[in-house]
Order: structure tokens, then sequence, then C-alpha cells
């Protein structure tokens, strides 16, 4: 029997598994790819609008970082330019995802120890993981480009950058193989493979905000944007990428040879052997989840001393005669003293759309710990279902509030420093912070009742509730012209600290009733489901 038995079946499976999942990803890539395009022709409509963006860029370093230095006066130039990316990051991240789940996963759940007592050879699991996940990312890199070209653009151009997203795919789905190989289990497999493609996507934004090119040709995200589409099309930077995915590939597969099943090739750290400080249910959901809630803090906390240190450059920025600015301010009905505010109160935005992710996440945890069994453990004690759940709860809301305080305090304190008064804006900032907190804790509610209703589908739907939130947020809502968001998501009610206006309580209050009922209503649920 050869080591590939069984590839075509396995493979067919994993599409069967995928049919819920992939075609949201590959959808999120074509509508991000349509959005920036839409941006562009909705706010540089003539040329003179957009050469006065790029004459911004030119003089801003984070800009340059967020989409790369070489950029034209052109519609298909500046949308890949502002799109900062993303496509190739939304693909890097659903294939390490992707290739995680139809390995590591399923060796974690002892489904892979079911399969493999079958007719299929060892290596047929990870090389059907791997080609699932190549031809998803091959499928979302040519609909972009069919899409792109359906609208009119250049279509070499537009191949390009749909190959472009389709081999930073490829490439992360190999990273994810060979994490799979090395670490002991799915969710650190998946810390390496993300940690891994964000390492990788800074490498490539300080090549571009420091002039320094070469640090970009050690990045697999900056492969995908030295294809340079629209522009030159260096089509030998995809076989780059390419050789790669096939040489990452390879490698998992020889590592995969030099392991037992079920085991990783990184030696496991063991734990110790009391631990009298778990005394609860609270205590033992911290002792989960500390290590995630420190890791999320100093992201947040970096995000928010780099948003506080372009204040400075957005206050001599925004001062500055400018059809671009011009062109907010007008849209948004800012006075001109007021944009500083507005870009200050749109970065607490970004931070507080990210940190929403958290209780997300969080919730995503608690089925692992359903299906691993070892939430079913804990429950065979006198701890009861609901105080399992409420100690996990406790742990995420005010883990929750924590990383909005810090983004707060961080921003606040380094903004007062640089642009501003420490006695007026820290309490601000700090008070803009916090008011978010409930539209996170309302979106982290709405999962909890979507694992305790429909725990089979809750990855998915949850997922769905964070990215829907996110688009039809005041962040992503100017991409499409709304630039207060929507009133289907939460955040639309929350206070804004930075505006004259007096804050009202009545949109808080309401949005904290529907997060209780929210959460009366999961529990409710979990408490009368079978479990498992």
């Amino acid at each position: 029997m050869s080591a590939l038995t069984g590839t075509g079946h396995l493979a067919r499976l994993a599409l069967r598994r995928e049919r819920a999942i992939a075609p949201w990803w590959i959808l999120l890539t074509v509508s991000l790819a349509l959005t920036m395009v839409a941006y562009v022709n909705k706010n540089m409509g003539t040329y003179e609008l957009k050469l006065a963006y790029l004459d911004i860029i030119r003089d801003n370093a984070f800009l340059q970082g967020l989409g790369g230095r070489s950029v034209e006066p052109r519609l298909e130039v500046l949308a890949t330019w502002r799109s900062g990316g993303f496509l190739y990051v939304a693909s890097a991240f659903a294939a390490v995802m992707s290739v995680v789940r139809h390995t590591r996963a399923e060796e974690d759940a002892g489904r892979g120890e079911l399969v493999r007592s079958a007719v299929v050879g060892r290596h047929a699991q990870l090389a059907a993981a791997l080609l699932v996940a190549a031809g998803s990312s091959l499928l979302g890199g040519l609909l972009t480009a069919v899409v792109l070209i359906g609208i009119g653009l250049e279509p070499v151009g537009s191949l390009a950058y749909g190959a472009a997203v389709a081999v930073a795919g490829w490439v992360f789905a190999g990273v994810a193989a060979v994490a799979a190989q090395l670490a002991r289990n799915a969710r650190t497999a998946t810390t390496i493979g993300l940690s891994v493609l964000a390492v990788s996507y800074v490498m490539r934004y300080a090549a571009d905000a420091s002039g320094q090119d070469w640090l970009r040709y050690l990045s697999p995200i900056g492969w995908s944007h030295l294809v340079r589409p629209y522009q030159d099309e260096r089509w030998w930077m995809l076989g780059i990428s390419a050789l790669a995915a096939a040489v990452l590939a390879a490698g998992a597969h020889r590592l995969l040879a030099r392991r037992d099943l079920g085991a990783g090739l990184l030696p496991e750290r063991l734990g110790r052997a009391r631990a009298p400080e778990l005394r609860g249910p609270t205590s033992l959901a911290w002792r989960l989840h500390r290590g995630l809630l420190a890791k999320w803090t100093a992201g947040v906390a970096f995000f928010a001393l780099a948003a506080a240190g372009l204040s400075p450059l957005g206050r001599d920025l925004l001062s500055r005669p400018s059809l671009v600015v011009d062109n907010i301010r007008h849209t948004l009905g800012l006075p001109a003293d007021e944009m500083l505010g507005a870009y200050s109160w749109y970065m607490i935005l970004i931070l507080a759309y990210a940190v929403a992710l958290y209780p997300v996440l969080m919730t995503l945890r608690l089925r692992a710990e359903e299906m691993s069994g070892r939430a079913e453990a804990v429950q065979a004690t006198a701890v009861t279902r609901l105080r399992w759940a409420a100690g996990h709860l406790v742990v995420t809301g005010l883990g929750t509030t924590a990383l909005m305080a810090a983004a707060g305090l961080v921003f606040g304190t380094l903004y007062s420093v640089l642009v501003g008064d420490l006695a007026t804006d820290l309490p601000r900032f700090l008070a803009g912070a916090l008011g978010a907190v409930p539209a996170a804790w309302c979106v982290g509610a709405l999962c909890l009742l979507a694992y305790a209703v429909l725990p089979r589908a809750s990855a998915a739907i949850c997922w769905a509730v964070w990215v829907l939130t996110a688009v039809l947020g005041q962040v992503a809502g100017p991409l499409y012209g709304q630039w207060g968001g929507s009133p289907l998501e939460p955040f639309h009610y929350i206070p804004n600290a930075f505006a004259a206006t007096p804050v009202a309580a009545g949109p808080v209050l309401a949005l904290l009733a529907v997060t209780a009922l929210l959460l009366g209503g999961a529990l409710l649920a979990l408490r009368r489901r079978d479990f498992g």
C-alpha cells in the first residue's frame, strides 16, 4: 500500500466539511477586492484627487507601509494599494486554519486514528489537507481575477493579482503543514502558523515604511506584493512562492514520517503536579485563558502606541490644504478643528472592532473544551454546567474590559505627551475605549447563544457575526460610503467620547439590556441541550 493511498477519498471528505467555511473566505476575498475599487471610484474619482492622495502617501511612512511605496494615480493600482495586502493575508489565514483543521485537529479529536485504521496511507491525510487548502486558495484568487476583469480592469494585471492571492495561501498552507508536525495539539499548531503570518506581514510593512526593500524578499507576504499587479507584473515572483510552498509541503511529509500519531516533534512542557490555586471554575478559566489574554494585551498596546505615535504627523497632514482631507471633512460634516479628534476616535474604533474578536475566540474555546471531553470531566465534579460556563464568561468579560482599558491608557498617555494634555485627554481616551466594551460584550453574547443553540455550526456563526459586525461598522463603512456604519451592528450605539455633543446613556443601557437577554437565553439553552 502506498503512503498516499486514499488521498482522493480524504480530499472529498475534507471538501465536504469545508463547504460551510471555505465559501465565506472566498466571498470575503472577492468582496474586499470589489470594495477597494468602489472606494477609489467614490472618493478619488478624478485624476486630481488621485494625485492629491499620492502626495499624502509620499509624505507618510505609515501609509507607505500600509500598501507599499510603489503606487500610481490609476484606479487599479490604487485599489490594490488601498487593500494593504489584506487579500493576501486573508488567503494565508484561511489556508493555515484549513490545514490545521484537517490534520492536527483530527488527531486531537481521535478521528485521525479511526481514519488510519482503514485502507489509508500514512501521508494521505496531510496530502488531502494540502490539496484542499491549495484548491480553495486557487479558487479564491481565480474568482477575484474574473470579477475584476468583469468590471473592466486590465485582464493581465487582474490575473497577476489573483495569482498573488492564490500563492499566498499555498505558502502558508505549507507553513501550517510543518507546524502541524511540530506541535503537540491544534492550538499550538495554529499559534505557530499565525505567528509566522504576523511576522511576515510586519516584515513587509517595515520594509515599505522604512524603504528597506530587501526585507520584502524575506517575507512570504512580501513575495505576493512583489508580483506588482497592474504595473510590471513580475511573474517570476509567483514561481518563488510556489517553490517555497512545495519545499514546505515536502518538509512536512518528511517530518510526518518521523513522529508518532498524536505526538509532536517539539518537546512537550509538562505542567506542575499540583495546582492549589484552582479553587473553582473561574480560576480554571483564568488558568486556561491567561496566556492568550497576555498576547492580546501586548498586541493591543503595540497598535495603540503606533496609532498614538502618528498623532503629530496626522495633525500636520490634516491641517494642510488638501482635496482629499476636504472631501473627508465635508462627508463627515466636521469643522476643521475637530479632524484630529475624528482621527483619534477612528483609531479607538479600529481597536474596538479588533478586541470584539476576543470574546468570539473565547466562545470557540468553550466549544473546543466540550469536544475534547475536558469540560465533561470538570462537570463530573461538583461544578455544574452553568457554573462552568459562568466562569468562562467572567474571565471573558473582564478580559475584554482589560484590553480596551489598556488601549485607552496607552493611546491616551502617548497622545497627551505628544500633542495633548494629560489631565484632559487621558480620561477622554480611557472613557472612549471603555465605552466600546458593551458592544464587544454584545458580540460575544450573540456568539455564546449560537454555541448554546447550534453547537455544530457555532464556529461558522461566530466568525460570521464578527465579520458582519466589522463589515457593517464605522471602520469599514466608509469604504462603501456609510460613514456612520449600520444600525444593525452594536458599535453603532456606543458614544463618541471626542464629539462635542453630550453623551446619551439610553443607547448604551439598551445595548446592555440586549446583551443580558442574549446571555440569559444562551445559558438557558446550554443547560437544556445535550452536552458533547
